[in-house]
């Protein structure tokens, strides 16, 4: 691919960049911020390891200049802002709606055919607002989240295993947070069901874990993830330059699948050149699907909170 712009030059975004580059997936990556001289730093400083580390992705940083990110084929959105004290929910979904329908209108401006990714929290309602401001078919306008969430799953069930990782299969349903959905009936072990291999009461344990994986990380560091976060988006990155057409967890727009319409939920998507080649609808016992139906729900009161103030109009 010719090039992949980054927009947030944060912790993710960086991060993000530095992983598409070291995977040599386009011949140019461009990094984007706000902040006068943020991306234009952390694009050198990855820049300057090219040698050391084998690449040749040209990586370069720019301060608002979306012009410079003209042709793209790929987009990831990490732009927003944390939540800070005294600043309620609401604030935090308007100040990060605003954010993204700007970035949003400036990428569709010089790269109309990008598959845009978003990153931002909360991810699959500002996924929604991108796909509303781009105003582009579903496939390749989607959100990363359940490739960040399995991702802790399958690490915290290799150290209860001492198994490598690379060989536990699992897959994660539902919004990015406290209501994801997991599925220990579709997760194994070199195709051993894990339920074979550890209790109940350990799976529920890890799930938990899971579940608070993102609070967990920002009470040792006081900010949150950043590695796991940009590693994850890159790897959609990858499915889709290469067309590998690799089954991720993915915030989709459903229309009608797992019985919901008109909603960015994480499911089963396969990924190539395209963006979502197929929405892969898997069956769900009865508790699974209560749990899926109130993730979606729960999306669903942010969306509501979201339309109310209007940003989209």
């Amino acid at each position: 691919m010719e090039k992949i712009t980054v927009i947030g030059a944060g912790n993710v975004g960086a991060t993000c960049a530095n992983v598409i580059a070291h995977k040599d997936l386009s011949r140019e990556v461009v990094l984007v911020d706000i902040k006068e001289g943020m991306a234009e730093g952390k694009a050198l400083d990855i820049w300057q390891t090219s040698s050391i580390n084998n690449f040749n992705s040209r990586v370069v940083g720019v301060t608002n200049n979306y012009l410079r990110t003209k042709g793209s084929g790929v987009v990831v959105i990490t732009s927003g802002m944390p939540r800070k004290p005294g600043m309620s929910r609401d604030d935090l979904i308007k100040t990060n709606a605003e954010i993204v329908k700007d970035v949003t209108e400036k990428v569709i401006k010089y790269s109309p055919e990008a598959v845009i990714i978003v990153v931002s929290n909360p991810l699959d309602v500002m996924t929604y607002v991108a796909y509303r401001t781009a105003n582009k078919h579903s496939n390749k306008v989607f959100g990363m989240a359940g490739i960040l969430d399995t991702g802790r799953y399958k690490a915290f069930i290799a150290e209860a295993l001492n198994v490598s990782p690379k060989d536990i299969h699992a897959m994660l349903l539902g919004g990015h947070g406290d209501t994801m959905v997991p599925l220990p009936r579709y997760t194994s072990i070199n195709g051993i069901p894990v339920t074979e291999l550890l209790g109940k009461e350990e799976i529920e344990k890890i799930v938990d874990r899971t579940r608070k994986g993102g609070g967990e990380l920002v009470s040792l560091m006081g900010t949150s993830a950043w590695y796991a976060p940009g590693a994850a988006a890159a790897q959609m990155v990858e499915a889709i330059v290469d067309d590998q057409k690799r089954i991720f967890p993915v915030s989709a727009w459903l229309q009608g699948e797992y019985g919901q319409k008109d909603i960015y939920l994480g499911v089963p998507a396969k990924l190539g050149r395209n963006g979502i080649d197929e929405i892969i609808e898997i069956k769900l016992d009865a508790k699974e699907k209560k749990m899926l139906d109130e993730s979606a729900q729960s999306v669903r009161e942010v969306i509501d909170v979201l339309n109310k103030m209007k940003v989209l109009d």
